[in-house]
């Protein structure tokens, strides 16, 4: 996608966010979890072909750590290869990338905190 592209469709993401990233963003927001910041509907550059530069909108994005937080709904089901694509794309400029869905952020904060917080300290490998 193109930059404004991309910047205008994270904007509207920004928004209009399902539950779960509501939910999500308000645990972590404002450093609320454990002190990290994190930015959502952030644009990420994975690849420049022939002067064009190509980008993917990460749902949840902490710097400090470099981790990218996907949180996947039910259409992630039909997309598992482009998902596994767009994860080594990811993955190849730097950025270490935790999935979750839906269900297990509105059901189970507790387990996702925990599941999360040993991602970022290197002791859960994904």
């Amino acid at each position: 996608m193109r930059y404004f592209k991309t910047l205008q469709f994270s904007r509207e993401h920004r928004k209009n966010p399902t539950l779960a990233e509501k939910t999500f963003w308000e645990k972590v927001r404002g450093r609320k979890f454990y002190g990290l910041k994190f930015n959502r509907q952030f644009i990420i550059e994975y690849k420049e072909i022939l002067g064009n530069k190509l980008f993917y909108i990460a749902d949840f994005h902490n710097f400090e750590n470099k981790v990218i937080v996907e949180l996947d709904g039910e259409i992630h089901k039909k997309q598992v290869e482009y998902d596994r694509e767009r994860q080594a794309n990811l993955e190849s400029v730097g950025f270490r990338v935790i999935r979750f869905t839906n269900d297990e952020v509105l059901g189970d904060w507790e387990d996702v905190s925990k599941r999360l917080m040993a991602f970022i300290d290197g002791s859960d490998l994904g």
